[in-house]
């Protein structure tokens, strides 16, 4: 498991669709999710410390976990099938730790409100995760051998990034490394 952080939430200039992304803390990869308006509402609100007037289905489902006598312990973005991706929230509960199935805008919005952290399977990462050119914020492909790049994009590499391209493709990343605002 690699351990992630929210880097941003981001909306395609197209479609007005969200993404958040993900970064590897330990490297320079980042994961894009696609999610739903709601749910990157639900992780703004709370990564802004963004008071409402009443709990949220997010807030709603970690105060049902406390009053349970549960805990999150993490989330896991646990695979991806068909450009969908799954994730896990873990729980303990009485020294017992389960593993529910969730979307992973579901379990990141939970997850920044109990404060745990994000993870990511590794083959998530090598079917999905992006380089980012340092100078030019473009995706890099990344390399799976010790041979010099050629520059050329095979299909395998082209089929695994299609759910990615369009919108990588219409980002203006001039300040995709900075901080969100409001931290």
């Amino acid at each position: 498991m690699l351990r992630m952080s929210i880097d941003s939430i981001r909306v395609s200039p197209m479609n007005y669709q969200r993404v958040v992304i993900l970064k590897e803390n330990d490297s320079d990869r980042y994961l894009p999710i696609w999610i739903g308006p709601a749910e990157a509402d639900a992780i703004a609100v709370k990564l802004q410390d963004l008071s409402v007037p009443r709990p949220l289905t997010h807030d709603l489902l970690r105060t049902v976990i406390d009053t349970l006598g549960g805990s999150v312990v993490h989330i896991l973005v646990s695979d991806l099938h068909n450009d969908t991706f799954y994730a896990k929230i873990v729980i303990e509960v009485e020294g017992d730790t389960k593993e529910i199935d969730s979307r992973p805008s579901d379990a990141m919005a939970l997850a920044v409100r109990a404060q745990v952290p994000i993870f990511a399977e590794e083959s998530v990462m090598d079917k999905a995760g992006i380089l980012l050119d340092k100078e030019t914020g473009k995706p890099l492909t990344p390399e799976r051998d010790n041979t010099e790049p050629t520059g050329e994009v095979n299909e395998e590499e082209l089929r695994r990034m299609s759910a990615f391209t369009d919108f990588i493709n219409d980002l203006d990343l001039e300040d995709f490394g900075r901080e969100q605002q409001g931290r």
